[in-house]
């Protein structure tokens, strides 16, 4: 196999399993590790339905420093890292903040140190979350980064420090974080979607699991924010265009002279509410979601979508695909594993 060789941390996940499709598709050779905390080992056969080719797969945790540095000691040839690996369900984090403070962290010092003497192009997993509660809407990437209202999004928030510092000081690493907002919907194949371990954390996940009546009534947690129904606005993107924005951020490393370190948002540019999402959902699929109205979720913020205008003048990269699409390939890949239990 032909193409640079790229590390995907936590590539058996929801978003990693889309980039390495994606990857493969623009010619690169991706190398997946992870250890399967948050996904299936069968998430490798399923890439490997849709490509055609089995992406080389080691099974390690990357807050083993030593594991982690032999790894790449004995991969000379990586040119390029997209680190997903990271837990990400805000609630969680909210009630375990020490489990995220240790994964989150040490998985990246331990990937720089590896790497500290080598030439990579770095795509970091950030998040909208490190914005907080913005000032100002649409957000833009220099909006104030303000105390986050989790410990999920102060992982993003101290993980983007260091790598500005760690980028500040090396001539052999550049780094592009990308703080992308809502990442929901599968893969068209509906061979690779979002797969929670037990209950749902995220929104759409537990529509269609309610939906399919593996779930009772989904909770909308709560309906007296200040926006056009009451319920929270995010700004919901397709993870096929969120997968290809990672691919554009390797090119615009490749295309680029200089180190240092870049920040982009990756979004559509518009918000939905909670409620106007149950209402796509039932339009896309033409089923009927039971929901009830329960208590604001200690963590949530009221309010954010983003302005992307630079990810489209510096990556060239726009997202394509809408919500109603999001729902209707969400709900092909819920039926999907219904039936064919990963």
């Amino acid at each position: 196999m032909s193409g640079k060789k790229i590390l995907v941390t936590g590539g058996t996940g929801y978003i990693g399993s889309h980039t390495v499709v994606e990857l493969f598709n623009a010619g690169y050779q991706p190398i997946i590790i992870d250890n399967f905390s948050n996904s299936s080992a069968r998430i490798i056969d399923q890439i490997e339905a849709i490509n055609g080719i089995r992406p080389e797969f080691v099974n390690l945790d990357l807050c083993d420093a030593r594991l982690t540095s032999d790894f790449v000691s004995q991969h000379p040839d990586i040119s390029g890292v997209i680190h997903f690996a990271a837990y990400k369900a805000v609630g969680e984090s909210v009630e375990q903040p020490l489990k995220y403070y240790h994964n989150n962290l040490f998985s990246l010092i331990n990937l720089l140190s590896a790497f500290s003497d080598k030439p990579v192009n770095f795509v970091f997993s950030s998040s909208c979350t490190v914005y907080g509660e913005p000032d100002q809407l649409p957000v833009t990437e220099r909006a104030p980064v303000k105390k986050a209202e989790s410990p999920y999004g102060n992982t993003k928030q101290i993980a983007e420090e260091i790598l500005s510092e760690v980028a500040g000081t090396s001539k052999s690493l550049k780094v592009t974080a990308l703080r992308y907002f809502n990442p929901v919907g599968a893969h068209h194949s509906a061979l690779i979607g979002e797969l929670p371990i037990g209950v749902p954390q995220n929104l759409v996940p537990f529509i269609t699991q309610s939906a399919i009546g593996k779930r009772g009534p989904l909770i909308v947690h709560g309906n007296d924010y200040n926006t056009p129904d009451g319920s929270c606005i995010r700004d919901y993107i397709h993870v096929v265009d969120l997968a290809k924005a990672h691919v554009s951020a390797l090119k615009f490393m490749e295309n680029s002279d200089e180190g240092g370190y870049e920040v982009f948002n990756i979004g559509t540019g518009k918000g939905s509410t909670v409620l106007q999402v149950i209402n796509t959902f039932e339009t896309a699929t033409g089923v009927k979601l039971e929901y009830k109205i329960g208590k604001r979720r200690p963590g949530d913020i009221e309010k954010i979508y983003g302005e992307v205008s630079k990810a489209k003048h510096d990556l060239g990269w726009n997202a394509e695909l809408d919500l109603g699409e999001m729902m209707s390939s969400a709900w092909a890949w819920e039926k999907y594993i219904q039936q064919n239990p990963l």
